[in-house]
């Protein structure tokens, strides 16, 4: 991986993403007393950074394996994604969803022209029906977060960030599966002089945390968070670059996501969803430490549940 691979990736994609844009607020400088620059991967396509890698996974593809379709097993952005994408550029897209996924996003899917096979509930089955998808159509499969075309996808809204704010100190992002966080010091490796990247996760899973303490990929017990998009684990193709580039990673509480979200809608006045506010919650809490920085904040998503939110 190098500079120019990054910005052939970003070059390439472009057709397909929205360039978000970068808010600030002087209220939330003000109360971190630094400078934030929030990239705002809400407004993205689907809404959410996940169209990046989907979009760059597939355009990485021969045509003859765009020809014979792509497969996921995913029920939540990285479904969508991959369905709009692969509709974007013409190629069918299978994806594995658990039978009791909520029917707005199984619809979300559909409405992008995907194709849903159900399965039980669990991982097991999704990687065996992802499999049989794989042998019987002979699709390719792209994990949504464990795959190096996805992960340099993700990057991109790093790079877009770094384009703009050159001299940031930080970029804070969240991590679940670890593609946007591998993406994100990749770019910041070859698209800024010092900056460093830091990673919020919340405490109920924190694998990620763990994983860089024991040098092991862990596992985690629970997934009882309502960061509902970072219950997923680091794979062995993001983890290198995690282990070697993250500066820190900061668990956060389930209050402070949500006083995170919550300051983050009345103040900036748009929709981000708890994993988006994961990475702010982080800032908050280490504020003391950031004071006269400027610090990149990467928005991941606005997808929510409208019916369901955390505060009233």
């Amino acid at each position: 991986m190098d500079k120019t691979t990054l910005q052939n990736v970003h070059n390439r994609i472009k057709p397909y993403i929205h360039k978000t844009p970068i808010l600030t607020s002087q209220l939330l400088n003000k109360i971190c007393s630094a400078e934030i620059y929030f990239k705002c991967e809400n407004f993205q396509k689907m809404g959410a950074f996940k169209m990046r890698g989907a979009a760059n996974a597939i355009l990485s593809l021969t045509e003859a394996q765009k020809s014979r379709g792509v497969v996921t097993h995913s029920s939540g952005n990285f479904a969508q994604a991959l369905s709009l994408a692969a509709n974007s550029i013409g190629v069918k897209a299978y994806i594995v969803m658990p039978k009791n996924a909520p029917q707005v996003k199984k619809d979300a899917v559909r409405d992008y022209k995907g194709i849903i096979i159900e399965c039980e509930s669990n991982a097991q089955a999704r990687e065996d029906e992802a499999i049989r998808v794989q042998k019987e159509k002979g699709a390719t499969f792209i994990h949504p977060s464990n795959d190096d075309d996805v992960i340099h996808g993700q990057g991109t809204a790093a790079i877009e960030l770094l384009e703009d704010y050159p001299d940031l100190d930080y970029i804070f992002t969240p991590v679940g599966g670890g593609g946007l966080l591998a993406g994100t010091i990749l770019a910041a490796q070859y698209f800024s002089k010092s900056c460093k990247v830091i990673a919020g996760e919340p405490m109920e899973v924190d694998d990620a945390y763990r994983s860089i303490i024991s040098g092991e990929i862990e596992k985690n017990e629970t997934a009882n968070t309502i960061a509902d998009g970072l219950r997923t684990y680091l794979g062995d193709r993001n983890f290198p670059i995690i282990k070697t580039g993250v500066e820190k990673i900061i668990r956060v509480e389930e209050v402070e996501i949500i006083e995170a979200m919550k300051l983050i809608w009345e103040r900036m006045k748009i929709v981000v969803e708890p994993s988006s506010a994961v990475a702010f919650a982080a800032l908050l809490k280490h504020k003391d430490s950031l004071k006269n920085k400027s610090v990149g904040v990467i928005i991941s998503g606005g997808n929510v549940d409208l019916s369901n939110l955390p505060f009233s």
